[in-house]
């Protein structure tokens, strides 16, 4: 072995490092000592392991975030080694060591989960370099994940945006059901902000800071809901290569959000029921139960009842999540908070452009006089697209996507002042989803995002329309 073992004098600290596990796995006494002295110097706290089976116990008593794996090791070989460290801890970030003059090995080891390699002989620069690399990508990687928590966990009523009187009746109810730990059924069209009120319910509640966590039935098959929900032992089912706990377990004393719980197969129905009421689930694959303390939350924007009485929705689960109800007025029945909406979006969208955009008076008609079949998340995005179309800082009519200025329900009025006819708001909203798409040449997906609705209910609604034509 020819790895350089002076030491180098005033290394500097990686900041943030000292909290970074190393463990380093290698059958030579001299590389783990090198190794461990560059690393300690550079701020970590080290393990080492001079066998593939010393690694794995020393896997079972550590956190270990950063693992330096001799691929020539004795006894199990160094992929098989990379295998199994990647099978216990999948998060760690796993640097291969290379005796041979080759990097096919190493390349091998790449592609089977490791982040990098270094060849023997190597420096102790070399080696800094790479573990100063390692270093920086965990803390981004950590940076992003607390960012997205914090985006995910943002608290109170203030992220609710209106004034409108049933606005302030719906702050009220909020306000009484998160001091309660019932169950609570959240009504609403599509782009109310269903997921909006079910945080502020959690976050303005007593156990604000244990886990929120949302689950979209509507866009999850059956089998990946269950597993989701319930969580699965390994081997339960191909691809279930490691146990894995079901969200009902991992939010204990928390809230799960069950977003579009009307589109819950009826057998998964079942089973959330008697979680619900045996407060304990039973991971898929397992003989064993697991006691769950934890409260649900669930929105839908179909008619439960309906599907009740249709026979797609049970009865005893209805009146479970039923326990109290609100429901959250779609934006044409609060058209006096469009204003405000709307400043609220530009404040946004002007923070991330730095250009402050306003709405000009013509435009603001044309979006008072509209109906938002997507309500809330519809004026969002219209005013997103609007910003990214204009030319200067006002935001015109043309500026507009088309089906708001030009739609039935705008009532432009024509040269001899008159106003065009008045549609049914289910008509209207027809209307509205098959232009959009007839402009987006078929790109449903598109007209979705753009329409603010969700792929499943506007795939929903496309297959009632066709079947009403077929009539």
């Amino acid at each position: 072995m020819t790895t350089a073992v002076a030491t180098t004098p005033n290394l500097p600290q990686i900041e943030g490092a000292n909290l970074l596990n190393l463990m380093i796995v290698d059958d030579e006494r001299a590389i783990r000592e090198v190794c461990r002295d560059v690393a300690q110097t550079l701020g970590f706290h080290t393990s080492i392991a001079d066998s593939a089976e010393h690694a794995y116990r020393v896997l079972e008593s550590n956190a270990i975030d950063v693992v330096l794996l001799d691929l020539k090791l004795p006894g199990a070989g160094g992929l098989e080694a990379l295998h199994q460290i990647r099978e216990r801890r999948p998060d760690a970030v796993v640097i291969v060591v290379t005796g041979y003059g080759t990097v096919q090995s190493a390349v091998q080891a790449m592609k089977n989960g490791a982040y990098d390699y270094v060849t023997k002989p190597f420096s102790m620069e070399e080696l800094r370099l790479l573990l100063e690399r390692v270093s920086s990508h965990l803390k981004l990687k950590t940076e992003n994940r607390m960012l997205r928590e914090k985006i995910k966990s943002k608290q109170g009523f203030g992220s609710i945006v209106g004034r409108a009187p049933e606005m302030e009746k719906l702050y009220r109810i909020i306000a009484k059901a998160a001091q309660s730990t019932h169950p609570v059924l959240i009504l609403g069209e599509s782009g109310t902000g269903k997921e909006m009120v079910a945080r502020s319910i959690h976050f303005s509640g007593p156990f604000r800071d244990k886990p929120f966590i949302p689950v979209d039935c509507g866009s999850l098959v059956p089998t990946l809901i269950e597993s989701e929900l319930f969580g699965y032992v390994k081997g339960a089912f191909t691809g279930a290569v490691q146990s894995r706990d079901g969200l009902l377990a991992i939010a204990q004393g928390g809230t799960v959000f069950l977003d579009e719980v009307g589109e819950l197969p009826v057998d998964l129905q079942a089973k959330l029921l008697r979680a619900i009421q045996e407060r304990e689930i039973r991971p898929v694959g397992s003989t064993k139960r697991i006691l769950i303390n934890v409260r649900i939350l669930a929105a839908t924007n179909r008619d439960l009842e309906q599907a009740v009485a249709q026979g797609t929705f049970r009865r005893d689960l209805y009146f479970r999540l039923n326990v109290l109800s609100l429901r959250i007025p779609p934006l044409r029945e609060r058209r006096q908070d469009i204003p405000l909406l709307a400043a609220h979006f530009l404040e946004r969208l002007s923070r991330a452009s730095g250009q402050e955009r306003s709405v000009s008076d013509e435009s603001m008609k044309a979006l008072l006089a509209y109906d938002w079949p997507g309500n809330v998340r519809e004026l969002e995005n219209c005013l997103e697209r609007a910003c990214a179309f204009t030319t200067g800082l006002m935001i015109q009519v043309g500026d507009l996507p088309s089906s708001i200025h030009s739609a039935p329900g705008a009532m432009p009025t024509g040269g001899d002042g008159t106003t065009t006819k008045i549609l049914p708001m289910a008509e209207l909203e027809k209307q509205t989803i098959l232009n959009t798409i007839t402009q987006l040449n078929g790109d449903k997906l598109l007209a979705a995002r753009l329409l603010g609705i969700g792929k499943t209910t506007l795939y929903r609604k496309l297959k009632e329309y066709y079947s009403q034509d077929q009539l």
